[in-house]
């Protein structure tokens, strides 16, 4: 993959993922772009073409009545890393966006968790659903919520650079 083929995001990611604080600076850019993510305040830990991982510390501010991880700030946490597996995979002239979730709850996130979002491999052309892939995993490595998370991809709106 030339350089003037990589979406942005990851071009910024790979920038600044050996700086000191490099991976919390890239977070707080996103989360700048797409305001709703910090409010589970969440750190990649990963970010490349089909592979995004992304963790969140157990804090008061994500915890439901039973002192556990809330589903929904798990569900935040797997929409957050699908979307940027999208960003860092996709060719430039195609777009993306959210069509679906499925979402299983499979233990208590009683700790700190770590999301792992996947995308397979796969010619791109027409437009298409695509399935991500996201596992939930707590510290211990047990996996605490599994998604799938359907993107609808299809071909972007031309830009000046599409036509040189």
């Amino acid at each position: 993959m030339t350089e003037q083929r990589i979406r942005s995001p990851y071009a910024i990611y790979r920038r600044l993922e050996g700086l000191p604080l490099g991976r919390w600076l890239f977070t707080r850019l996103i989360c700048l772009r797409a305001p709703y993510f910090s409010s589970i305040r969440p750190v990649f830990r990963d970010l490349g073409p089909g592979s995004a991982t992304v963790f969140i510390r157990k804090r008061r501010r994500v915890q439901n009545h039973i002192g556990t991880t809330h589903a929904l700030a798990m569900g935040n946490l797997c929409e957050l890393g699908a979307g940027l597996v999208m960003e860092s995979t996709l060719p430039p002239e195609l777009r993306w966006i959210p069509k679906g979730m499925s979402i299983s709850y499979l233990a208590k996130a009683e700790t700190d968790i770590t999301a792992v979002a996947t995308l397979q491999e796969r010619p791109w052309g027409t437009a298409a659903d695509v399935p991500v892939e996201v596992s939930v995993r707590d510290a211990g490595g047990t996996e605490v919520v599994h998604a799938t998370i359907t993107m609808y991809v299809s071909a972007g709106k031309p830009t000046p650079t599409d036509d040189a």
